[in-house]
């Protein structure tokens, strides 16, 4: 039995670029064709060390690797497939991505109350606590995470990256990555 739930060869590609990946809040470009080529020959029993007991959330953690390496078409295809609330969300934030806020809030909408956001909450209060006060920032966090104001909060951000507020605006995105890939391959172990 493995302690990792998470697949050599998906760990392996979460290595790939690592101190770039998922630095853009709206990427222009994909990441690596190498990425490309093994995420192709990959489905979602490929990422994931052992059974499988959730395939959707599987599936989530593959389109989550997509989304890392900024391939946004790839992601979508998989997770608007998912209608579960991480299908939901993951398709809320490779909307965001891509710059179609409106779409973004949508998909954030269709998420409901994701059971993730709680974590997420209280990681994003810990990020925004060295911030100057904002009320865009609180109203990411106040009575839990909220995804709709993180959507406006990119949208104000993501065009400014010498704003102060950009690179908080990045780190809230990895962080969001973080524990909805968490959540998802837990998931999918279950």
């Amino acid at each position: 039995m493995t302690l990792d739930p998470l697949s050599k060869a998906a760990r392996d590609l979460l290595r790939v670029n690592a101190d770039v990946a998922y630095t853009k809040l709206v990427p222009r470009e994909p990441g690596p064709a190498a990425v490309a080529d093994r995420l192709h020959s990959m489905s979602p029993a490929d990422v994931i060390a052992g059974k499988i007991n959730d395939a959707d959330d599987a599936a989530c953690v593959l389109a989550a690797l997509w989304l890392w390496h900024d391939y946004l078409d790839e992601s979508h295809t998989i997770c608007q497939a998912i209608e579960t609330p991480s299908g939901s969300y993951l398709h809320a934030m490779m909307h965001r991505r891509e710059g179609d806020f409106g779409n973004a809030k949508y998909w954030v909408a269709r998420a409901g109350r994701h059971p993730a956001f709680d974590a997420l909450a209280a990681q994003a209060t810990d990020l925004i606590a060295s911030a100057p006060a904002s009320k865009a920032l609180l109203r990411m966090v106040n009575n839990g995470w909220n995804g709709a104001a993180f959507v406006d909060f990119v949208q104000q951000v993501h065009e400014s990256p010498s704003d102060p507020l950009h690179e908080l605006a990045v780190a809230l995105q990895q962080m969001e990555w973080r524990v909805i890939f968490d959540h998802c391959l837990r998931g999918a172990v279950g």
